[in-house]
Parts: C-alpha cells; structure tokens; sequence
C-alpha cells in the first residue's frame, strides 16, 4: 500500500488567513492571550488600531493584517494550519528598532524573525522546518536581502523554551542560518544570538 507524502503550504497571514492564525495560537480566542503584538506595536497602537474593548488585541492584529507587509506566515499541514511565524523588515519591528540590548550587527535592511509556535497537538512532525522556511521565502519574494533570528545557544543546560520565543541555536543552524554577532539580551538567563540567512545567493 502507497504511503500519501504530507502537504505543506506556508501563506503571509493576509486578512483571510486571520482565523487560520489565530487556530495555531490562540484557539479560544481569549482576549487575554498572546496575540503576537508586543513587538509590533506598543499600548496606545493597540487602542488607536482596535478601540478600547475587550477584543482590542485581535482587532489591532487584524488590521496589521491588511498592511504592506502582512506581519508574518501560517504554515499548513494537510490544508490545517499548524504553525506561525512573526517575521517582517527590522525597521518595521519597533521593539527591535528601538533596542539597546539588540543591536544591529550592520546596515544590511534585514528581516527578523521574532517569534515561531507551532501547534499545540502538531510539535516533531517537522513543522519548524518548514514554517522557518516559508518565512525566508516571504522575505525573498518582498526583496529581503537576509533574515537574521535571536535565538540563545543552551548547550546541555535544560532551559524553558517558552522563553525563547524563536528557539534554540540548533533550530536555526537546521535552517541554514549561521552566528553573526551576539547581543545584550537574554532569554531563560542565556545569552540572545545574533544568526542570519543571506538570501541573495
């Protein structure tokens, strides 16, 4: 009996896709829960883009839905969407712009990839894999010259990997990405990378 290979797809979460998106982090839609906006935007662009409501979060996401640059990807499994990637140019991540803890390493216009969650129900099926790289061909196809991620390099200490909003060291090297610089940040105590995939080879 022939074994049917599994179907990945990996869309921007244009306006359409706002419910597929929200099924990978947030399934109840609880107003309360991570809405992946705390690098986006800050507490008076939530209130100006969602009103002052109880679903004021998902209502600010949504309209940076319908922006230039929709603010990341959805990867699907099978037609189900199964896990998210916050990705966009640098510039357009205030938290990251505005940091001093994380610098950029040069004036190359990067994309940075500042959270991956994957499925509750759907983690070792490889989704990472292919999530991280729908995310760099986004950022190809709206001309990124690379991708950079600030990931932290637990070695064989134990850490708490819902710290790590963008994952381990080994994750990204998996993806092709490699160290170019470090920063002043941390994550569960450890020190935040600095790793980057060139695109324009």
């Amino acid at each position: 009996m022939s074994v049917t290979e599994p179907s990945w797809e990996t869309h921007p979460v244009t306006p359409d896709r706002f419910e597929d998106f929200a099924d990978v982090i947030n399934k109840n839609r609880r107003p309360t829960h991570c809405w992946c906006l705390s690098h986006r935007i800050q507490t008076k662009e939530i209130t100006e883009l969602g009103g002052t409501g109880k679903d004021a979060r998902e209502k600010a996401m949504r309209a940076l839905c319908e922006r230039e640059h929709p603010p990341g990807v959805v990867t699907y499994l099978d037609g189900e969407p199964v896990g998210w990637c916050n990705i966009g140019p640098r510039a357009e991540i205030p938290r990251l712009a505005q940091s001093k803890l994380m610098l950029p390493v040069d004036d190359v216009p990067v994309w940075s990839i500042v959270c991956v969650v994957v499925r509750s129900g759907f983690r070792r099926r490889g989704v990472t894999a292919h999530l991280i790289e729908g995310a760099l061909e986004y950022a190809a196809a709206h001309g990124a010259p690379a991708v950079e991620a600030h990931p932290v390099d637990p070695g064989d200490q134990r850490m708490d990997l819902t710290m790590a909003f963008v994952g381990t060291r080994a994750m990204f090297e998996r993806n092709g990405f490699s160290v170019v610089g470090t920063t002043a940040a941390v994550a569960s105590k450890l020190p935040r990378l600095v790793m980057r995939r060139d695109l324009t080879s």
